[in-house]
Formats: C-alpha cells, structure tokens, sequence
C-alpha cells in the first residue's frame, strides 16, 4: 500500500473508491493468510457456517458468489482439515448439516489476526472518532439493498 491508487481516479466517486479498496484489501488479507497457509475463501465458508451453523451448500455458494458444486468442493477441504464436521449422513439429495469444529474456531482466530494485520496500517492516522465513524457508515451503506430489482428502485 505505498502509492495512493486514489489519486488516480476520478474525483466524488465513492463506489470507485470503495471497489479499489476493497481490491487492495482483499489482496493484502489474502497475502497474510497465504503466508499461513490459508485462503479467504475456505475460511469465508467457515465464517458463513460459524455464524449459521446447518447452512446448505447452496446457500453457503449463495453467501460466497459461487456454484453449489465449487462450495462443496470447499467444504470437502475444511472437513479434510477438520474444521468442520458433517452432523448429517452423506448422500445425493439430502441437505449437508455441517458445522465448525475446534480446529475451524482456531482457523477462524488465525483469519482475525490476518484483518488486524491489515487494518491496523489502513486505520493509521486515524482518530478513534475517526474510525468509529468509518465503521458505522460502513454498516449503514452496507444494510442497503444495491440490487436494481429492489423495491423502490426505477
């Protein structure tokens, strides 16, 4: 993060500025786990299911942007890690009732500690009030429904 990619876009553009962001983000949280031997998508999947444990493979595909088949696959890699464990028989058709193991939390921990990496140097120079701030209008733009096929939307 030594250039200011900002400078280089277009000036009162906010979803520009948050799409470069969130790239830049992105990279650098994938950068701390890969040197863990770890990837955001297999420990976005055990955040998807630490929080609604039961998720179906659909739904978990839904959540992360991805086929029900590329999630299984995922979840096949976290249950050969052992960070989750299917609560239901395997079989074509049924519904996979996985949830997080002991070794998925400690994953989980490990994923923390990569944000912190990463935001303790892109919160840097801002104040508390600051940072709280960014937090909140944060969660108020993200509690909108972009979609253009939303109610109310023309």
């Amino acid at each position: 993060m030594t250039s200011n990619p900002a400078e280089r876009l277009p000036p009162g553009r906010p979803a520009l500025l948050l799409l470069t962001l969130g790239r830049i983000v992105r990279e650098e949280v994938e950068r701390a786990l890969e040197a863990q031997g770890l990837s955001l998508r297999l420990l976005s999947a055990l955040g998807h299911l630490s929080r609604e444990p039961g998720l179906s493979y659909s739904a978990l595909g839904r959540r992360a942007g991805v086929t029900a088949q590329s999630m299984q696959a995922t979840v096949r890699q976290l249950e050969q890690a052992g960070a989750v464990r299917r609560v239901t028989p395997a079989g074509r058709g049924r519904t996979a009732e996985l949830r997080v193991t002991d070794t998925g939390r400690q994953l989980l921990r490990e994923l923390d500690h990569a944000l912190g990496s990463v935001e303790t140097p892109l919160l840097d120079g801002l104040t508390a009030e600051e940072q709280a701030s960014l937090v909140a209008l944060l969660h108020r733009l993200l509690a909108k429904d972009l979609r253009a096929d939303a109610p109310g939307s023309s």
